[in-house]
């Protein structure tokens, strides 16, 4: 059994993804995979502050109509992190797919999905076209 070696990709700073280059080339994966990399520590980072601040912020405040605006901070800030906390493991999901050669198909057609709707998406499964038809069918199995 040999283990497959990732070769080191670096790119430029200014590097967008092009069309006329192989689709999921070595310079196309590592860009991707540094998106979701730091995408993903952006919102680690944010989930960190939330909580210290949640630690250093519990206070005694007499006033029932301020502690009441507290608790609602609190709690949007809690479904916040909650959606951020969903979004950490979509963008686990992407990088698993870019580990395992599955990343930028579509899931539904298997086909590519744009690269300008994965530079806007890195978390996209399926390509525009694809997920409309996917959104209009569960509104119409919504209305019935």
């Amino acid at each position: 059994m040999s283990l497959k070696m990732k070769s080191e990709v670096i790119l430029d700073t200014n590097y967008r993804p092009a069309d006329d280059e192989p689709f999921m080339g070595p310079r196309q994966v590592a860009y991707f995979r540094n998106k979701l990399q730091d995408w993903k520590a952006d919102l680690l980072e944010g989930t960190k502050e939330t909580i210290e601040g949640m630690q250093e912020g519990t206070r005694n405040i007499p006033d029932v109509a301020d502690r009441a605006s507290e608790e609602t901070d609190r709690t949007l800030e809690l479904r916040t992190r909650d959606r951020q906390r969903k979004l950490v493991s979509k963008i686990d999901q992407a990088l698993r797919r870019l580990d395992e050669g599955e990343f930028g198909y579509c899931s539904e057609t298997g086909n590519p999905i744009s690269l300008k709707r994965l530079d806007a998406r890195p978390i996209a499964t399926m390509s525009l076209e694809a997920q409309e038809r996917h959104e209009r069918s569960e509104k119409v199995h919504r209305d019935t």
